[in-house]
């Protein structure tokens, strides 16, 4: 059996046998929120804002801070249901998450589908709509394509991050058993699944038509969720705040730019030839090591790092997230922590949200231009959207009509 785990910043628990308080971390939802915001510019079609968002400076972006941030959120939804109630049970829990997941999956392939289709039905656009989303396929041969779509067998690229979270989900049963051995041999699993998938040993089929895989292998994302899984669940330890690892951490972000990113490396091009000439040498060995669809070494480096400066900044069980004081300033600082932290809470329903209402954006902007105007209206409609569906989302699971006023 597993030893006691040591209390944590993130899971103030003594023991094995003792779950977690089933609270929410501030910082969790922060984060998390921030994480949608982003994850809807990089979707809107040509947004020029998607130029300037985390993925542009650096190897990690928001997907890895949708993943270590849900692997958080999995710990105290489902893990305490594994230790309550042993083994079979979390893993029922657990099963319906993923049946949940599942339906919004396929509900969303099918939102977005039908408004391609509409859009090219309608005559007003030159552009084929169905074209760029590369879903001629399932139109024109929808019955092999719809077994592939329930299957997961049919993964088609704009619709890869759930499938990817499913099995993950799927996965977890199998670390909580693993668990009872000690949190090591979890730690160890972990590390050697993500490896293999290094090596290419565990693609999955994305379309029958080609070889083309699944853009995020579960695989190699499992670790970086069973990262965060760890931290909650208290079998990690937090991190010490220290000036050392800060340093460390920031240079690592720094340094790691031009290797991360075109766009920095277009600066660097420009501003220094020679430095440019140096980075374009060691640009192709880093290829594998920044590898988005097995997750690569790089990419979890760089997300640790910028997560463990989130971490520092947020302070002590993120109690600088937590607005203070009676001004002006104050008050519009917890109005925007209160709406990104409601948004981060209900993370997805504001997902397959934002997906769907995404490509209607682009198409907005397809008819009234990407000048800064209406780029600036048609990203606050966006935002407003995922705002609000978040908070309906909230007033929905309140289920305000049991109420006995």
């Amino acid at each position: 059996m597993a030893t006691a785990s040591p209390a944590s910043d993130f899971a103030p628990v003594a023991s094995q046998t003792a779950a977690p308080a089933r609270t929410r971390d501030p910082r969790l939802d922060f984060y998390r929120g921030i994480a949608m915001f982003i994850i809807l510019i990089a979707h809107i079609p040509n947004d020029p804002w998607a130029k300037w968002i985390p993925a542009r400076f650096g190897f990690s972006d928001a997907t890895e801070i949708f993943v270590f941030c849900s692997g958080m959120a999995s710990a105290i939804a489902f893990g305490g249901a594994f230790m309550r109630k042993g083994w079979w049970m979390g893993t029922a829990r657990v099963s319906f998450r993923i049946w949940q997941v599942y339906w919004a999956h396929i509900c969303l392939f099918f939102f977005v589908a039908m408004t391609m289709a509409a859009l090219n039905q309608s005559g007003l656009f030159e552009k084929n709509y169905i074209s760029s989303l590369n879903l001629q396929h399932f139109f024109n041969d929808p019955a092999s394509q719809m077994v592939g779509l329930f299957t997961l067998t049919y993964v088609p690229n704009y619709f890869d991050i759930l499938p990817m979270y499913l099995v993950v989900l799927a996965m977890m049963p199998l670390f909580m058993g693993i668990y009872r051995i000690g949190f090591w041999a979890v730690a160890v699993a972990s590390v050697t699944i993500w490896l293999i998938a290094q090596f290419d040993y565990l693609d999955l089929p994305a379309e029958p038509w080609s070889d083309r895989q699944w853009f995020f292998n579960p695989f190699g994302w499992q670790l970086l969720f069973f990262t965060g899984f760890a931290f909650m669940r208290g079998w990690i330890p937090a991190p010490p705040v220290s000036k050392t690892l800060i340093w460390a951490a920031a240079l690592f972000l720094i340094f790691s730019m031009p290797f991360g990113s075109w766009k920095v490396f277009t600066w660097i091009n420009t501003a220094a030839p020679d430095l440019a000439d140096e980075i374009r040498k060691v640009w192709p060995v880093t290829k594998e090591f920044r590898n988005k669809t097995d997750f690569g070494l790089f990419r979890y480096l760089h997300f640790l790092s910028l997560a463990y400066l989130g971490w520092v900044v947020a302070g002590e069980h993120g109690h600088r997230l937590i607005a203070t004081g009676h001004g002006a300033a104050a008050k519009f600082w917890q109005f925007l922590l209160t709406v990104i932290t409601k948004v981060g809470q209900q993370s997805l329903a504001v997902f397959v949200s934002s997906m769907a209402a995404a490509r209607l954006i682009g198409v907005g902007l397809d008819l009234s231009g990407r000048d800064v105007a209406s780029v600036f209206i048609a990203n606050m409609i966006g935002f407003a959207m995922i705002i609000g569906v978040a908070y309906l989302a909230a007033w929905f699971k309140s289920q305000p009509w049991k109420s006995k006023k």
